[in-house]
């Protein structure tokens, strides 16, 4: 996956304010793990991958339509935006350890 901007955290949290809150920790794990898919197809093609983009979470997170960011007075959404940077942080050890292991 590429480096995670703000504007990447915004547009994940945006996509999962739709959903159950139930459903949001996985939807974001399937959205770093299809980033991180479509960043490694964009290193080997040369190109964006055909669905999930150049590798963003934002390309992810923008593949269907998302509501107006809300302000961050809004509870809910501030829960979504602490839950994208929770799930980032845990994508990021994992991946770290993975990283070591094959070491």
């Amino acid at each position: 996956m590429r480096p995670v901007l703000q504007g990447d955290v915004i547009a994940a949290a945006q996509a999962v304010l739709r959903l159950p809150e139930a459903e949001r920790p996985r939807a974001l794990r399937v959205m770093m793990t299809r980033a991180a898919a479509a960043d490694a197809y964009r290193k080997r093609l040369g190109r964006a991958h055909p669905l999930w983009g150049n590798g963003s979470l934002m390309a992810v997170a923008r593949r269907g339509p998302l509501p107006p960011a809300p302000a961050l007075s809004d509870r809910e959404f501030c829960r979504c935006l602490a839950l994208v940077y929770e799930t980032l942080i845990g994508w990021r050890a994992e991946r770290a350890a993975l990283s070591r292991r094959r070491s």
